[in-house]
């Protein structure tokens, strides 16, 4: 290198100290109106307005805030047996991100083979149907003891603890879980009202702003970290209806399922996954918004399942050269690739071919927008959809279905007094036969089994495929929940399951009373 590069070089960096030393001058200084800042090597000077200039400084303390809300933030610990897979256990290891996705591509070409994103703080590998012990975060949003936490913290839990900060123990129940949003509710019953924060709205916030993350992995007395949100609506194919916050705020080993407050102390998030080469925080994490999670635990506080509207199309997005070849004005909208027959889309008009662009007048400017709108329609609700079809908009009108649901299968007693058997089902598709090593025929596989429940007490654990119910086969949630519930109706004092599992087969009595 030349002395004249050298002295270019430390001339520009020179420059550009001493105009960040300048506008720090005017800011520390709080100036109201103009001020001039001399350019090194200028005669000019250069009119800087503070109004537009002057940044607002971080808190001087948290502390405050932390004594207000950290009462709420719980511990949750678990036990029980788990078919082959991934579990939350305070964070011995973070899963790797799906293949192909841009994301993994991405950290690929800076971190290389080391990356491990979209895990969740705290999965470790079990072998099929061992025992396991697991640590998690959660918050309570009600004095009368409703616990918000990630799905994956308590997944095939036979025995869930609430740890409060002062060591205080309850145990609790699953009241509903989301695997989709990987949100569960539980409810601890208490003898006095318990402290709680309550969610605000996480639309308010903005890339920028403080955020604090809470947990309590040991029920030790929680943990907290600062930071602020990175980015908004990152998709990182952890699920369906991905539209994280992503944030700088450390998430420790175990802190899953912990809230995440804003400056005001109401909680805009749940954290929930992070990027980690090295199975510590490297700034990268994210959060479910507050306004997704709302809905979700309302319904689950009501009916302990989520009803999403269903619409009956496959569909890709729409680039800029699929967009040039139907006229369209730049890249938008879904393109339908596939239409269910029968469906709610094919008995509205949709077709093959159509662009999706508006739903009730909602612009899609993402395709990823459009499974999280039709979610969030009820079932039997009239949405209209504006579709380009053959260079012409036109508008359909569609009555949105209901997608199907992982019940908590629950039947009738007599007198109508509901009694649940306690245990939450999962189709075996061919992915869900490949993820647990699953080689029955057919039946429904067992995802989790409510602690001292019905299905409990007769033996049943998660990883079980129930492939008969009374002398009929089953093949789908709904096929068990209408046969318990004939079971119930007809006035027997338990359903009669077939249980399977590996290769081993043997019937059970479930009792039908609470």
């Amino acid at each position: 290198m030349n002395s004249n590069e050298n002295t270019s070089r430390y001339g520009r960096t020179a420059k550009r100290s001493l105009l960040a030393a300048a506008v720090a001058a005017v800011v520390t200084a709080g100036a109201i109106g103009s001020q001039a800042i001399a350019l090194p090597g200028t005669d000019d000077a250069v009119q800087a307005d503070s109004s537009q200039m002057l940044i607002t400084p971080g808190p001087a303390s948290f502390s405050e805030l932390v004594k207000t809300v950290k009462p709420a933030v719980v511990n949750i610990s678990i036990s029980g047996h788990a078919p082959g897979r991934a579990q939350p256990f305070g964070g011995q290891e973070f899963r790797g991100f799906p293949e192909g996705s841009p994301f993994q591509e991405f950290f690929q070409e800076y971190f290389g083979n080391r990356q491990s994103f979209g895990g969740r703080p705290g999965m470790r590998e079990q072998s099929a149907a061992s025992e396991f012990r697991a640590v998690g975060s959660g918050f309570i949003i009600s004095d009368d003891g409703y616990v918000v936490t990630n799905n994956h913290v308590i997944e095939h839990a036979e025995k869930i603890d609430v740890v409060l900060q002062d060591g205080t123990r309850y145990e609790a129940t699953v009241q509903g879980r989301d695997p989709k949003t990987d949100l569960a509710l539980l409810k601890v019953d208490a003898d006095e009202e318990l402290p709680f924060v309550v969610l605000g709205s996480s639309d308010d916030a903005e890339v920028g702003d403080w955020v604090l993350a809470v947990g309590n992995p040991f029920g030790l007395g929680g943990t907290v970290t600062a930071g602020i949100i990175s980015a908004r609506g990152r998709d990182i194919q952890a699920g369906p209806f991905d539209d994280f916050l992503q944030i700088d705020a450390p998430i420790n080993r175990g802190n899953s399922g912990g809230p995440l407050f804003d400056g005001s102390g109401r909680v805009i998030g749940i954290n929930t996954a992070i990027y980690s080469p090295s199975g510590g925080s490297v700034g990268i994490g994210f959060a479910i918004p507050s306004e997704m999670a709302s809905d979700i635990i309302d319904q689950l506080k009501v009916a302990g399942v989520v009803e999403r509207g269903w619409l009956g199309v496959e569909f890709q997005p729409v680039n800029e050269a699929v967009a040039a070849s139907l006229g369209l004005d730049g890249a938008q909208g879904a393109l339908v690739a596939g239409v269910v027959e029968d469906g709610p889309a094919e008995k509205a008009g949709v077709q093959v071919g159509d662009v999706i662009l508006r739903m009730d007048g909602e612009k899609l400017d993402d395709p990823k927008d459009l499974p999280r709108m039709v979610a969030a329609a009820r079932s039997g609700e009239r949405v209209e959809f504006d579709v380009l079809r053959d260079g012409k908009t036109r508008t359909l009108k569609v009555k949105i279905g209901a997608s199907e649901v992982e019940p908590t299968l629950a039947a009738v007693k007599a007198g109508g007094e509901p009694a649940r058997l306690g245990v939450q089902l999962q189709a075996l598709t061919p992915d869900v036969r490949q993820r647990y090593g699953i080689e029955a025929a057919d039946g429904v596989l067992v995802m989790n089994v409510q602690q001292d429940s019905p299905a409990a007490r007769a033996g049943i654990r998660p990883g079980q495929v129930i492939t008969m119910v009374g002398q009929k086969p089953v093949t789908s949630p709904g096929d068990v929940a209408e046969a318990v519930e004939q079971a119930a109706e007809a006035g027997r004092p338990s359903v009669l399951l077939m249980l399977e599992q590996r290769g081993a087969r043997r019937f059970v009595a479930v009792d039908l009373v609470a």
